[in-house]
């Protein structure tokens, strides 16, 4: 099988596009042919040096066709979606043109929904979709107010800016790419923010209350702010830390009944898992996925992993495992 193998030499780890056998898969009770992946920060991390152990085959999500399967619930030909899990962290993902998975793992192409549909939305637009019902679950609803999305040009705040418009909320978007604000507005955002005015420290623990509910993807400073800036009873969902895991926040920022979430989109049970994929379907613009996409092949990945890494990337890169 083709796959984009990551090896260390010395200090320095390369992705090459190796043939490599399929008795280097990981166990797993079915067996995958890869048509799709996509490009996480994540992967970029792991196929350029973070991950345990080397060589390694980066790629948390792929979607294909089930080859072979000792699962009940699948068999060959069904057309699968994996997110999560491990696969492409602690063992061998989805930048090859075979995978496994587990059956508990792995969920049906929804209905209407292409396998490269899927991997452009992938965990980024899985993490989006559970980020929005966790506010709908505290009650944050488009008529309480704006929803801020920080980080908003990466993948999870695209999905989220799209999603979030799809549903009737009005999504205020920050970014620091000034080219990027019409891209943003395409996909539903109301207004854009300037990131600059959340990068300094809070200095006081409450500011002018402007949102509803907000999807953070920076972390550090952009959070300390969207929490200090909530309506009282209002939620911000934490998605990612991009400008750093610590934040420098006073503990009444919360007192007006605010809530901080986490969002964890790797072992998410499987009922939930399965209905988050059935409602991303109902909900999205399958036209706005084509505004996210930037298709790549396995041989150009390893330079959109350090575009990513650099803060270059603008929406999603969807992988065509099999060219």
């Amino acid at each position: 099988m083709k796959a984009l193998l990551s090896e260390k030499t010395g200090e320095n780890v390369v992705p090459t596009v190796r043939e490599l056998s399929e008795t280097g898969l990981p166990e797993g009770n079915v067996l995958v042919k890869v048509t799709h992946s996509s490009l996480n920060y994540t992967d970029a991390r792991f196929m350029c040096g973070a991950a345990k152990k080397y060589p390694h085959i980066a790629g948390i999500d792929f979607s294909g066709i089930v080859e072979s399967s000792s699962h009940p619930d699948f068999k060959p030909g069904d057309e699968v979606i994996h997110t999560g899990w491990g696969r492409g962290h602690e063992t061998w993902g989805g930048y090859a043109e075979k995978a496994t998975s587990n059956g508990e793992w792995l969920v049906k192409l929804p209905s209407g929904m292409s396998r490269k549909q899927a991997m452009i939305i992938g965990t980024a637009g899985f993490t989006a979709m559970l980020a929005i019902q966790e506010l709908e679950s505290r009650g944050v609803r488009p008529e309480n107010g704006e929803i801020l999305v920080t980080g908003a040009t990466g993948g999870v705040g695209s999905l989220s800016v799209c999603l979030l418009a799809q549903l009737g909320y009005k999504v205020a978007a920050s970014t620091g790419k000034k080219d990027a604000h019409e891209y943003l507005k395409s996909l539903g955002a109301a207004r854009i923010i300037d990131r600059a005015q959340f990068e300094t420290p809070l200095e006081q623990p409450w500011e002018e209350k402007l949102w509803a509910g907000a999807i953070d993807n920076v972390g550090s400073t952009t959070l300390a702010h969207a929490l200090a800036q909530l309506k009282p009873g209002g939620a911000a969902i934490a998605c990612g830390f991009v400008g750093g895991a610590e934040i420098p926040l006073n503990i009444r920022t919360f007192f007006d009944g605010i809530t901080l979430i986490g969002i964890d989109s790797l072992t998410c049970p499987l009922d939930i898992r399965k209905k988050t994929w059935e409602r991303i379907a109902k909900v999205i613009s399958l036209e706005k996925l084509d505004i996210i996409a930037i298709p790549s092949s396995l041989e150009d990945l390893p330079n959109y992993a350090n575009q990513i890494l650099e803060g270059k990337i603008r929406g999603r890169v969807v992988v065509n495992i099999q060219v």
